[in-house]
């Protein structure tokens, strides 16, 4: 979204990216990103007011209907702000009636039926009302006000009705603290089977380390943030932990060879802000997921100690870990490596030596030093320099910090500063050149 906002700002790829803009934007929080990226760039001339306005026209009316009160704002925008903007015309009753409701709240004849759904749940306090509505119409938790979201006979029948598997995963606290996930009966046998089902895992592009994030934080009984505490089931536990290894399907591979290399140091230890879990075991996690799907690819450690001439690579080794094995049992052979300073080179470096082929290094570091006798952009380039490999390199920094290890001029390197759900896509595309 940000580069079809930069797109749209030039003459000579605006149109391109403007026509394109429906197709990219697929959800209401998609074009509010947009319309904030874009107008980093440009103003709101005719071009671009006309391709939001083919957003809202393009779409069939029950689907227009669902995104709008769905994803009502964001990014400091609202529909009607860009409605407000993009003025669109069309000829259809049921969009126009769309249009009037978002812009003045008027219901009108041909107003879809979820909008007035959604306007029957804003202005009721009945729990039963907003359970029928979910069961009749199909609303999503979004849609519902705050105070319906407490409600036991909600939930019931927003499971019934289905809720999507990253959300279900979201809201795991939320129902445990409402009773709905005992030990034994309630909705804990439904909700596991969704948890660990494969097909569902794949496809809502759920990715194993997102999984290990929320398992993580489930399983510690309370929020990164402090504001919410539970007592979390086992099975439910257990539950999220098996669903790690069912998302593994859900991995799209870049099919470079890749050589991981994570980064042992003492300072992989610290957790990951906002997170209920370490550097360690994000890189760790991140690293067999990619060996479980990459049709090439190898691990290693790495760590640098100082010798009597400089820093030295002796404490460059394979590392241990498989697919095939348990994450904790991962996680002690990455404990188990000899701790140091951090020379994010030596991976370069021991493939230049070993004459490795290698297409993408990816390291996973804290970023918190840098200690060695070359710099990694330099590694690099001897690399490709001898080996003849035009090879990239992503540096995963686990924590944000100030510091940067890839040469921001040079288009085969990325830095990726803190870790969140966007990585382990981020770096498929940018082996994949996407």
């Amino acid at each position: 979204l940000f580069a079809l906002a930069l797109a749209a700002s030039h003459p000579e790829s605006s149109g391109l990216a403007l026509a394109a803009l429906p197709q990219v934007a697929r959800t209401g929080t998609h074009l509010f990103l947009f319309a904030a990226y874009v107008e980093q760039f440009r103003g709101w001339g005719r071009g671009l007011r006309r391709a939001v306005g083919s957003w809202y026209t393009s779409r069939d009316a029950d689907a227009l209907a669902y995104q709008v009160v769905k994803y009502r704002q964001r990014e400091g925008w609202s529909h009607r702000d860009l409605l407000r903007l993009a003025h669109p015309e069309t000829a259809v009753p049921e969009l126009r009636d769309t249009f009037d409701w978002i812009v003045r709240g008027s219901l009108g004849e041909h107003t879809p039926a979820l909008i007035e759904a959604f306007v029957r749940a804003q202005a009721t306090s009945d729990p039963s009302v907003w359970a029928a509505l979910v069961r009749e119409h199909g609303l999503s938790w979004e849609m519902l006000p705050d105070a319906a979201l407490g409600e036991v006979g909600v939930w019931d029948a927003l499971l019934d009705v289905g809720v999507p598997q990253t959300a279900l995963m979201r809201q795991l606290p939320r129902l445990t603290r409402l009773g709905l996930l005992p030990d034994l009966g309630g909705r804990t046998a439904e909700v596991t089977a969704q948890l660990t089902d494969a097909e569902r895992l794949r496809a809502g592009r759920v990715h194993p380390v997102n999984v290990l994030v929320a398992q993580r934080t489930y399983a510690s009984g309370r929020s990164a943030r402090g504001v919410g505490e539970w007592v979390p089931p086992q099975k439910v536990t257990d539950a999220l932990d098996a669903a790690f290894y069912a998302a593994y399907g859900a991995v799209e591979p870049s099919g470079k060879r890749t050589l991981l290399a994570v980064d042992v140091s003492g300072s992989m230890g610290v957790p990951i802000s906002g997170m209920q879990i370490t550097a360690r075991e994000a890189s760790a996690a991140l690293a067999m997921v990619q060996l479980a799907t990459e049709p090439s690819a190898s691990a290693v450690g790495f760590t640098t100690r100082p010798g009597a001439h400089g820093w030295h690579d002796s404490a460059l080794r394979p590392l241990a870990i498989s697919p095939r094995r348990r994450l904790d049992d991962a996680l002690r052979v990455v404990d188990a490596m000899p701790m140091g300073g951090t020379d994010c080179a030596l991976p370069m470096v021991h493939a230049t030596e070993k004459g490795l082929a290698v297409d993408t290094f990816v390291i996973y570091t804290d970023n918190e030093t840098w200690a060695g006798n070359i710099h990694p952009h330099q590694a690099l380039a001897d690399y490709r320099r001898r080996s003849g490999i035009d090879a990239k390199l992503i540096v995963v920094g686990m924590t944000a910090t100030q510091f940067s290890i890839a040469d921001p001029s040079d288009p085969g390197m990325l830095d990726v500063v803190g870790f969140d759900a966007a990585v382990p896509s981020l770096i498929t595309e940018f082996a994949r050149g996407l």
